[in-house]
Parts: C-alpha cells; structure tokens; sequence
C-alpha cells in the first residue's frame, strides 16, 4: 500500500482515513482513480474531488461511509449506484444488534478493500455477481448463532464466507495458536481464498492448467479424502522444501491458494516499503535497491525477489528489536519460489488489457530456467502458516461505531443476518 496525503494541507494520511487530522478535510478513496482524495462540500450530498487527477470531479459517498461508518469510498455523481465498488461485492453482512458486529463487520470490509487495491494495482478485474451473474465475486460475512453450529471460512463457485468470528483479535489468535500457524489475519483470509476463485477464472480450462500441475500436483485428486488425510497425519516434516506452508501439502488447489496469497503479500509489502523510500544498499552495486521501481512496474519476477529477501532480513530483525515475533516468519525454498513465479506469470499475461485468460495463457512466454535456491527468511520452520499481512497499528482512522443499529437493508443493500437465524437467506446486492 502506497501513502496518500492531503491534497488541501499535504499531510500524510492513510488508505482508511475518512478525515484529515491537519485540515480536518473530508477524505474518500476513488476507486476510478485509484487515490485517496480530499474533498470540498458541493451541496446536494456531493463532494468535489480536489486531487489533481479528479479535475474537480463530483462524487457521493458509499451508502455505508455516509450512513454505517464502515467504509471511505467514493462513488462518481453520474452513477446510480448507492453503494461503491467494494461494498456492492458484499452479499450478506452480520446482524449489528449483536455486539461487536458492527466492528467485526468494520474490519472485514477495511481487509476486502485492501485486497481489491491490490488486485487493481496489479491489474486483475474483479467483476461482481451483478456485473457478472455466472462468474461474479461477492462476500458474506456469516455469525455462528447457536451452540454446535459452524460457519467455515471458505471458496464456492464465487462465493466467499468468512466466519465474523476471525475479526475478534482474541479468537483469531488462539485459533492460530491451536493450528500452530505462524500467521492468521484477516487480510490473509481474504488473499487464500480469492486464490480460489481466481484458479478457476485464470487457471482451470486454460493453457496455464499443465503449467500447475507440473508445479502443484494434480487437482483432480479427491479434494475430500486429501482433507482427511491431512487432518488425520498432518503435514510431511519437509513440507518448508517443496510448499509455502504446512496447509499448502494439503491439495493442490490449496497449494494455489496459498502461494496465491503469499505473492499478494509480497507485492503489497513491497509497495509499502517503495512508496516509503525505504533503501537497502546491496553489496554488489549491479542488484537492485528498494526504490527503483514499485512491484508492479518492475515487470520481473527475478527482480521482485532480488528486493524481497533483504526486506525480509530488515524486517525481521526491526520485530526483534521492538521484542516481537518475526514480521516475516517463512522460508521461501527454490520450489516455493517457482510456483510464485507461475502465479506472477498468470497474473502478468491477464493484467493485458482486452485479454481473456485462455488468450493470455497461450501468448504467455514459456517459463524460464529454475535459478538456484536463494535464501529465505528462516521464521518458524514446521508450522502451519497463512499468508497474511500483519495489521496496521498506530496510525489515525476510522473507527467504527456500534451505538446504534443499522437501519434496515435498502433494496441495493446487503441483507443482514437475521440474529436468530444461523443460515441466513442473503439477498444479492448489485
């Protein structure tokens, strides 16, 4: 994630800011634009833009920034829409009479739309159920409501349920502490399980299919049985030389799904550290620093890892200098690093504008030599991880408010989780 500042006083602000803390100015993310805005009142509920790129532009806010304190995007004056980009790719929220629901709901929404700057920076469309009936995205945010019942975190033909329950920072941690994972956020869930949807979009059916399984395995493997079998004997003990995680051994697909992730997570970092100029100085003046280029305008995969690595050493070793656990605990084995190299190929050849993933497959390049093994970070070898972004602590934003109860659904609202009901009947946000 890159910095914003204000356009009307230049103050650094941040990608869920809903105000700036200098010239208290209202501030909105513009997904056309892909920049987080300073606006002015222009009456009527409108707000004109003053970032440069906006050219005076008039924009409303999402239904949910306005009314629900969940969200900071803007929608364009010209569209019907009441709810932005983001928030119409949620299908059904949990019910906010409940407490603490309405900042578990805060925090899911704050993780989508991180994920979906991420995409768009590197250039993956993401289409919703609306714009696409068949092949859409969208979220439910689902609440276990009864003893015995189970709402599981997961991918289904474009549907994508997260148990609100991994918002709650204490569930999520001993639930990670049980599994033995290095890492469980919110951000990471939402990268694995897009990873899901997007094998099947970019992946299943097109030329890139003999590619995987060249590097994963099979996926036609019985899903089922490859579940029992990892739940019943774990991971093999050298599961960190062939796969990213320990959860990664379980099927291919899984393997996509977190190799999926952690390449967004390595993206998403590197933008950080680029935007913030942060400059390690390589030995060899021929490898390149920090502040060349942003991930995704450095089109090569080699470079990405060339700057990667050090990072993570730096990292690493700041967390230890604060008395925290490693910011980056995983070891990248040649293996591993391939397979990040197929998931930077896919996504680079169907960022193409105008190209449908079965075209960009077949004008991919073929894959290039195997390099090496390069040293990764060694964080906590032998357990199971979930590529994820640690959270963001310490700077100003929005807070969320559980005071009141949110009014009831408008007809382009997401429905929310009846309280005592535990399998909801959503209604389709468009």
């Amino acid at each position: 994630m890159r910095t914003f500042h204000c356009n009307r006083c230049d103050q650094l602000v941040f990608f869920e800011n809903v105000r700036c803390e200098r010239c208290e100015a209202l501030l909105g993310y513009l997904p056309d634009l892909g920049e987080l805005s300073a606006f002015e009142e222009a009456g009527d509920g409108l707000w004109r833009s003053l970032h440069p790129k906006a050219e005076g532009a008039l924009y409303r806010q999402c239904h949910n920034y306005a009314v629900e304190n969940v969200c900071n995007w803007m929608i364009p004056a010209d569209q019907p829409e009441t709810l932005c980009r983001s928030c119409q790719l949620t299908r059904t929220i949990p019910n906010l009479t409940a407490p603490d629901n309405r900042l578990y709901w805060y925090r899911l929404e704050v993780a989508k739309r991180r994920l979906l700057y991420t995409l768009a920076a590197l250039g993956i469309k993401v289409e919703s159920r609306h714009e696409n009936p068949q092949t859409g995205l969208e979220f439910e945010f689902l609440e276990e409501t009864s003893p015995g019942e189970k709402v599981l975190t997961g991918h289904d033909n474009g549907l994508i349920t997260l148990n609100i329950a991994e918002a709650d920072d204490a569930y999520r941690e001993r639930t990670r502490t049980a599994m033995h994972e290095p890492y469980r956020t919110l951000l990471g869930h939402f990268r694995h399980e897009t990873g899901h949807y997007f094998f099947d979009r970019l992946v299943d059916g097109t030329p890139w299919l003999e590619p995987f399984r060249a590097l994963f395995g099979d996926e036609s493997v019985d899903y089922a049985a490859a579940l029992d079998t990892y739940y019943r004997d774990g991971a093999p003990a050298d599961w960190s030389q062939s796969y990213v995680s320990a959860y990664a051994t379980m099927h291919p697909w899984e393997d996509w799904a977190e190799t999926w992730a952690h390449y967004l997570l390595i993206v998403d970092v590197l933008d950080t550290a680029t935007s913030y100029g942060v400059a390690l100085i390589p030995l060899d003046p021929s490898d390149p620093t920090l502040t060349d280029q942003t991930p995704v305008e450095d089109a090569s995969f080699d470079n990405l890892m060339k700057r990667w690595f050090p990072l993570t050493y730096a990292l690493n070793s700041l967390n230890r200098s604060l008395g925290m656990p490693d910011g980056y605990p995983f070891t990248l084995a040649a293996p591993v690093v391939e397979k990040l190299r197929l998931v930077h190929r896919v996504i680079a050849a169907q960022s193409a504008a105008g190209v449908e993933p079965a075209q960009a497959a077949q004008a991919a390049q073929a894959p290039g030599p195997t390099p090496g093994a390069q040293p990764g970070q060694t964080g906590q070898t032998g357990q199971a991880g979930q590529a994820g972004q640690p959270g963001q602590t310490g700077q100003p934003g929005q807070t969320a408010s559980a005071a009141e109860p949110a009014p009831a659904p408008q007809p382009d609202q997401p429905q929310q989780a009846p309280q005592d009901t535990p399998a909801p009947n959503p209604a389709t946000a468009p």
